[in-house]
Formats: structure tokens, C-alpha cells, sequence
């Protein structure tokens, strides 16, 4: 049951990855190609001093992979991949939570785990450390940045799993609903105060428009939000519809 669970998630992840691209491409590609003329613009500037300066300097290397390749392929082989891990994981999610949501179906269940799992892996993380564009960072910093954003990542699952075991343990004396209103606020509580712990990262440059950088953000948590709900939407049908063939077959 696990192993079709898992294979199932994978191939879910794999469509939802699909309708991922088509959101990355038709509201992420504009600002992403904004950001990078700002950057082409200002690597331009930078080098056209630094050959007043030295005129026997070198010219920089050509791209491998030509933009047309990057928003395509690349953009679609990336998120495939992350599909398919997205959707594995998912699947071994579903597979442990099964029984564990009270009487909600294989569709609510599925679609309550994409919420969770949209909200503690992505959501959460992009508050405090959101979706950069070219050009707004330093190369020196990229290791801390992402370790930032790592550490960050492992704090809201950590925090996340023990807010639903306090939201468990609270089902007997307040009920469900109150159960799991507490465990939510725990969890706000808590992150709030780890996201206040860790440092903020401002590396936006003065001259980078404000509204591509906005634009990039919101076009990044979208094209999560679509594969997340894609995910939940297909893997709920799929198990909704296994399940209601299984006794036939019998």
C-alpha cells in the first residue's frame, strides 16, 4: 500500500509539475526577464569601467545555455524533478496521516496535506527569506542565505510535527476543533519567534524596481501553490477513485 502510495504521489507530483509550468511561464518569465536585463544592464556598466580602467581586460564568457533553453526545457526539467520528490514525499505523508484525520475522505485528506505541506515548506520560509531574482544578492553570501533559509525550513517541519502531537494530545479534553485551533497558534507562536531569532537579509540593491521584485515573489509562491494544490487535487481523485473499486474487486 505504501509503495503504490509513493508511486502515485510521484506521478501526481509529475502533472502538478506541468501545471506549475505553465504558471512559471506565463506570470513568472515577464519579471524574471525584467530582473535579469536590470542585471545584464549593470554588469554592462561595471564592465565598461573596468575596461576604461584596464583596456587589455577580457571579455566575459558567453552563456552555456541560452535564455530560450533556460525558461523552457530547464524551467520544465526542474520542475519536474521537484514534482516527482515533492510527490513522493507526499504520497509517504498521505500514507502515515491515513486514519489519523477522523472521517475525512481520501480527497479532504489529500487536500487538508497540500494546505499543511504549502504553508510549514514554502509559505512559511518565503516570510522571512522570500524568492530573489537576479541580481539582488551578493555571490559571496550565497551559502549563508541558504543556510539561513534551510535552517528556517527544518524549524517550521520540526515545529509543525510538534504542534500537531500537542493538537492530539489536546483532542480528549477541548475537542477537534479547539484541538486543532490550538495547535495552529502554537505553531504561529512559535514560528514567529524563530523567524525573530534568525537574521533578516537585505541585499536588494537601491536602483532594483520594486515592482519586478514584487512581481518575481508573487509569481514564485504562485507557481508553488499550483503545483501543491495540483498535487492535492490529483492525489485525492487517484486514492478517492482506488478506493471506491476496491471492494468491487473483491
Amino acid at each position: 500500500m505504501v509503495r503504490t502510495l509513493l508511486v502515485r504521489g510521484m506521478l501526481c507530483g509529475i502533472l502538478a509539475a506541468v501545471v506549475a509550468f505553465a504558471v512559471a511561464w506565463l506570470i513568472g518569465e515577464p519579471p524574471l526577464e525584467r530582473a535579469i536585463g536590470f542585471e545584464a544592464h549593470a554588469e554592462h556598466g561595471a564592465a565598461a569601467a573596468a575596461a576604461a580602467g584596464a583596456p587589455g581586460a577580457a571579455a566575459e564568457p558567453a552563456e552555456v545555455f541560452s535564455r530560450t533553453v533556460q525558461s523552457t526545457v530547464g524551467l520544465m526539467t526542474g520542475l519536474v524533478v521537484l514534482g516527482a520528490a515533492v510527490g513522493g514525499l507526499f504520497g509517504l505523508a498521505f500514507a502515515l496521516a491515513q486514519g489519523r484525520l477522523g472521517a475525512a475522505g481520501p480527497r479532504a485528506a489529500a487536500a487538508w496535506l497540500a494546505v499543511a505541506g504549502f504553508v510549514v515548506l514554502v509559505l512559511v520560509p518565503q516570510l522571512k527569506y522570500p524568492a530573489a531574482p537576479p541580481a539582488v544578492g551578493s555571490a559571496e553570501t550565497i551559502g549563508p542565505r541558504t543556510a539561513l533559509y534551510f535552517i528556517l525550513l527544518g524549524m517550521s517541519v520540526l515545529v509543525a510535527v510538534a504542534a500537531l502531537g500537542l493538537g492530539r494530545r489536546l483532542v480528549a479534553r477541548i475537542g477537534a476543533w479547539n484541538a486543532a485551533l490550538a495547535g495552529l497558534g502554537a505553531y504561529m507562536a512559535a514560528m514567529a519567534l524563530v523567524m525573530h531569532a534568525l537574521p533578516s537579509l537585505g541585499e536588494v540593491p537601491e536602483a532594483f524596481p520594486a515592482a519586478v521584485l514584487w512581481d518575481f515573489r508573487v509569481a514564485s509562491l504562485a507557481t508553488q501553490a499550483a503545483l501543491w494544490a495540483a498535487l492535492g487535487l490529483a492525489f485525492g481523485a487517484l486514492t478517492e477513485r482506488s478506493a471506491a473499486r476496491r471492494p468491487i474487486e473483491r
